[in-house]
């Protein structure tokens, strides 16, 4: 195998490297000066911050559980990633596996779905 093969690689890595450069060298330039309170104060999910106490706050469980979720749906991503690769080279059995598969995810998605798990109350 001869290195010309890996010069398109090459070339995106450049391009990106380029136009991240480009845009942190820009940006002052470009980007706006008006500056005010509200833009340079700390900003945390739309809620005033506030100050942690030292031993520690309690956070909601459902901190934890959109965590979980999050984790979850992340893990099946990454194993549906690979699967998609070598899908024509697995055969049928791969296919009703990743069927089962996917359908037991979206069994645990609907359940925290009626549970009210997704709500952003």
């Amino acid at each position: 195998m001869s290195l010309s093969a890996y010069i398109p690689i090459v070339g995106l890595f450049a391009l990106a490297g380029a136009f991240g450069l480009f845009s942190v060298a820009a940006a002052p330039f470009i980007g706006p000066r008006r500056f005010n309170k509200a833009k340079l104060d700390a900003y945390e999910c739309g809620i005033e911050p506030t100050p942690q106490p030292v031993g520690g706050g309690r956070f909601p469980v459902k901190f934890y559980l959109t965590a979980m979720l999050f984790i979850v749906f992340d893990i099946e991503i990454i194993f549906l990633y690979p699967w998609a690769v070598s899908f024509n080279a697995l055969g049928s059995f791969a296919f009703w596996e990743m069927i089962m598969f996917i359908g037991t995810v979206f069994v645990a998605y609907a359940y925290v779905w009626r549970r009210g798990g997704l709500d952003w109350d």
